[in-house]
Protein backbone atom coordinates (compact mmCIF):
# COMPACT_ATOMS: atom_id res chain seq x y z
CA UNK A 1 0.00 0.00 0.00
CA UNK A 2 1.72 2.87 -1.65
CA UNK A 3 -0.67 5.39 -0.03
CA UNK A 4 -1.08 4.18 3.17
CA UNK A 5 0.53 5.83 6.59
CA UNK A 6 2.43 3.82 8.81
CA UNK A 7 0.97 3.41 12.08
CA UNK A 8 3.09 3.10 15.31
CA UNK A 9 1.33 2.69 18.42
CA UNK A 10 2.41 5.38 20.39
CA UNK A 11 -0.25 8.14 21.78
CA UNK A 12 0.42 11.67 21.33
CA UNK A 13 0.35 11.78 25.40
CA UNK A 14 3.58 9.39 25.03
CA UNK A 15 5.50 11.57 23.09
CA UNK A 16 5.08 14.36 25.40
CA UNK A 17 6.58 15.17 28.78
CA UNK A 18 3.94 14.98 31.33
CA UNK A 19 3.75 18.08 34.15
CA UNK A 20 4.77 15.91 36.61
CA UNK A 21 8.59 14.94 34.77
CA UNK A 22 9.13 19.02 34.12
CA UNK A 23 10.69 19.49 37.37
CA UNK A 24 12.80 16.59 38.22
CA UNK A 25 16.24 16.63 38.47
CA UNK A 26 16.47 20.24 37.82
CA UNK A 27 18.83 22.93 39.64
CA UNK A 28 16.55 24.21 43.03
CA UNK A 29 15.25 27.46 43.29
CA UNK A 30 16.57 29.91 45.38
CA UNK A 31 14.29 31.53 47.78
CA UNK A 32 13.63 35.35 47.63
CA UNK A 33 13.05 37.37 50.50
CA UNK A 34 11.43 40.74 50.04
CA UNK A 35 11.87 42.67 53.53
CA UNK A 36 10.26 46.25 53.64
CA UNK A 37 12.36 48.80 54.92
CA UNK A 38 11.21 49.63 58.20
CA UNK A 39 12.13 53.24 58.53
CA UNK A 40 10.78 54.16 55.33
CA UNK A 41 7.47 52.06 56.06
CA UNK A 42 7.03 54.08 59.17
CA UNK A 43 7.64 57.23 57.53
CA UNK A 44 4.66 56.54 54.98
CA UNK A 45 2.63 55.78 57.59
CA UNK A 46 3.04 58.66 59.96
CA UNK A 47 2.73 60.75 57.52
CA UNK A 48 -0.70 59.58 56.16
CA UNK A 49 -3.87 59.44 57.61
CA UNK A 50 -4.19 56.28 57.18
CA UNK A 51 -2.74 53.70 54.42
CA UNK A 52 -4.14 50.54 53.03
CA UNK A 53 -1.63 47.46 52.47
CA UNK A 54 -1.76 48.06 48.61
CA UNK A 55 -0.56 51.64 49.29
CA UNK A 56 2.11 50.08 51.75
CA UNK A 57 3.33 48.24 49.02
CA UNK A 58 3.38 50.37 45.90
CA UNK A 59 5.16 53.12 47.90
CA UNK A 60 7.60 51.09 49.21
CA UNK A 61 8.45 48.75 45.96
CA UNK A 62 7.57 45.31 47.21
CA UNK A 63 4.73 42.43 46.98
CA UNK A 64 1.74 43.13 48.65
CA UNK A 65 2.47 39.88 50.77
CA UNK A 66 5.09 41.64 51.80
CA UNK A 67 3.38 44.81 53.24
CA UNK A 68 0.29 42.87 54.61
CA UNK A 69 3.06 41.01 56.87
CA UNK A 70 5.02 43.94 57.75
CA UNK A 71 1.74 45.62 58.75
CA UNK A 72 0.58 42.89 60.74
CA UNK A 73 3.75 42.62 62.48
CA UNK A 74 3.41 46.23 63.43
CA UNK A 75 -0.06 46.06 64.65
CA UNK A 76 0.97 43.23 66.85
CA UNK A 77 3.80 45.10 68.20
CA UNK A 78 1.35 48.58 68.61
CA UNK A 79 2.92 50.65 66.06
CA UNK A 80 -0.10 50.97 64.17
CA UNK A 81 -3.63 50.16 64.42
CA UNK A 82 -6.74 48.68 62.14
CA UNK A 83 -9.33 51.72 61.76
CA UNK A 84 -11.50 50.19 59.06
CA UNK A 85 -12.10 48.33 55.86
CA UNK A 86 -13.34 44.66 54.99
CA UNK A 87 -12.13 41.50 53.77
CA UNK A 88 -8.33 41.88 53.58
CA UNK A 89 -9.05 45.72 52.35
CA UNK A 90 -8.07 47.16 56.06
CA UNK A 91 -7.35 50.71 56.90
CA UNK A 92 -4.72 51.00 59.02
CA UNK A 93 -3.12 54.01 60.54
CA UNK A 94 -0.10 55.34 62.94
CA UNK A 95 -1.13 54.94 67.02
CA UNK A 96 1.05 57.96 67.40
CA UNK A 97 -1.40 59.79 65.53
Amino acid sequence: MAGAKSTTNKSPKDSKKSKKDKGEGGPRKAEITVKVDEKQAMRIIENSKVITVQDMARQTGVKISAANAFLIESMKKGVVKRVGGYSGHHLYQSTSS
